[in-house]
């Protein structure tokens, strides 16, 4: 056990996987909640709110899982999922791993131009989808990726109205096939090394483009423990995310320290300020993870109760050190630097409000508490920037046996660490490191990563007027605006080619992404 009385990877044993973990949460407490709907649901994609016990996600998981293997998937194929922040996603990926298939969850923003590429490169079996998010159709999306990439053999979805060919799931909520999925689970649970085996698959950015990065349960639960720990979320403790399951990061944050402490769930599909408000003020929970860069505005607009524990998501973390100091001294912050999909750092803000800098050598969690355990190991490389290594790092190639990618940021050196590719800056102490610049040739945009060469390449074969300029942005890390003869003409163009909506508006009315959102907080905060 941790020094807060909850489970480590040792105590689950070097077979665990995140089945177990849920099985063991579902056993414990049936009929407690474990997943809660965003109430807006109704907003973004198809369904009606739900709210599930243990008991009630343990039987709809099965009967997904059921459902799944009846299709002839052999065990080990691949999975794309790009489905909305719902409780249909988290019970869709946990399906997917009871079914001994691998999870591979698809950015929300990716369109065919990324999409097809990956599954193609990855090899997927099927898609599953949320079938609309937002304006987008993603059965339609779906639909045309697997017409282009031969492997894809079937399209599920949740959703109204899913068209001809595509298999609707909403009905197994019913939990109507539950039982074959079941003894599936037991054959597997007899099975030696099952938590080292591959569980999911996620896709990084590289100067050359999109990567995929596997990882087994035993790296998923050690990345999720990191950020357990130091946050110290406690027993059953009720989390509210607005992260998706769509990286490492959201994985790791979000699933796992939900598993590992058996509580609540609740999920909120970004961002709508008005149903974040209305989710804080109704759950009272003790955790919220929220994008590092909002947390200050959060706090200021009175959104962050006293007394509860807020994490914050860095997904460029070279903004981490020009955040303000937290001045909530009781709500405790635990910034989340993520490195890509290699690894991440979580560390508790210092007594003084400011961002508590990596140390070099072993990373402990919780820090400074007594029992710590070593959650990763971080080093400075001859070049200055950031190498990681430890449990929750990945070892392999995907796929499993091919030739190792030849990248810089993903070959591990001879002590096994892998350069993050981020320019740090050393403490005064030279023990430490603080993070002063993303990769060379990548930019954080809203979330996702870009290579800026090919961001560029695409313009230029569609339009030689066209130019895009990459600009710092406090909330979204940086910000894409283009300039062309014709924007409207690039724009539809873009389109055409499947580009990511990112890239598209960055011809458009150039609003940043942060931009909306903070201006609907800074209107909250006025008249709070």
């Amino acid at each position: 056990m941790t020094p807060d009385g909850l489970p480590s990877p040792a105590d689950t044993g070097i077979d665990a996987t995140l089945d177990d973990l849920f099985r063991a949460a579902a056993a414990q407490r049936p009929d407690a909640i474990a997943l809660i709907d965003p109430p807006d649901r109704s907003r973004f994609t198809e369904g009606t709110a739900r709210r599930l016990t243990y008991g009630e996600a343990d039987r709809v998981i099965s009967a997904i899982a059921g459902r799944l293997r009846r299709m002839n998937l052999h065990a080990g194929a691949v999975v794309g999922l790009q489905m909305a922040n719902t409780v249909d996603s988290v019970l869709t990926f946990m399906a997917v791993l009871r079914a001994e298939l691998i999870a591979m969850p698809l950015p929300l923003l990716w369109r065919r131009a990324d999409a097809i590429g990956s599954i193609r490169r990855a090899g997927a079996s099927a898609l599953i989808v949320s079938g609309r998010i937002g304006a987008t159709d993603h059965f339609d999306l779906a639909v045309n990726a697997a017409a282009e990439a031969f492997a894809v053999r079937h399209v599920c979805g949740f959703g109204d109205h899913p068209p001809d060919g595509v298999i609707a799931l909403d009905d197994l909520f019913a939990a109507a096939e539950a039982g074959s999925a079941l003894a599936i689970a037991s054959e597997r649970a007899a099975a030696p090394g099952r938590g080292t085996h591959l569980a999911a698959v996620t896709w990084d950015v590289a100067t050359e483009g999109p990567v995929p990065v596997a990882r087994s349960d035993i790296q998923l639960i050690a990345g999720g423990l990191a950020v357990l720990l130091e946050s110290r979320m406690p027993q059953h403790a009720v989390i509210l995310s607005t992260v998706p399951l769509s990286s490492f990061g959201g994985i790791a944050m979000t699933l796992v320290p939900w598993l590992l402490v058996g509580g609540t769930l609740a999920l909120h599909h970004p961002f709508d300020s008005a149903t974040f408000a209305e989710q804080c003020r109704n759950l009272r929970g003790d955790a919220v993870i929220v994008p590092g860069p909002l947390v200050a505005q959060l706090a200021a607009a009175g959104y962050l109760s006293a007394g509860g524990r807020v994490v914050g998501a860095w997904r460029a973390p070279e903004q981490l050190r020009r955040a303000p100091d937290w001045q909530e001294s009781a709500t405790s912050l635990t910034d989340v630097q993520l490195f890509g999909e290699i690894g991440l750092i979580a560390a508790r803000r210092r007594p003084d409000g400011r961002p508590t800098p990596i140390p070099l050598g072993p990373v402990l969690a919780p820090r400074g508490a007594e029992g710590a355990l070593t959650v990763a190991e971080a080093a400075a490389t001859p070049k200055g920037t950031l190498a990681l290594r430890g449990s929750m790092v990945p070892t392999g190639a995907f796929p499993p046996g091919a030739e190792r990618i030849s990248l810089p940021h993903f070959t591990a050196d001879a002590d096994g660490f892998i350069d993050t590719g981020y320019a740090g800056e050393r403490g005064r102490d030279a023990d430490t490191m603080v993070v002063s610049g993303p990769p060379q040739g990548l930019v954080s945009f809203g979330g996702y990563r870009f290579a800026v060469g090919e961001l560029t390449n695409i313009i230029n074969g569609l339009d030689r007027s066209g130019t895009l300029a990459v600009r710092p942005d406090a909330l979204a890390g940086h910000r894409l605006a283009g300039t062309a003869t014709n924007p409207e003409a690039i724009r539809m163009a873009l389109r055409g080619i499947g580009a990511n909506p990112l890239l598209v508006e960055a011809f458009g009315a150039r609003a940043k992404i942060g931009s909306k959102i903070g201006s609907k907080i800074d209107d909250r905060r006025r008249t709070a």
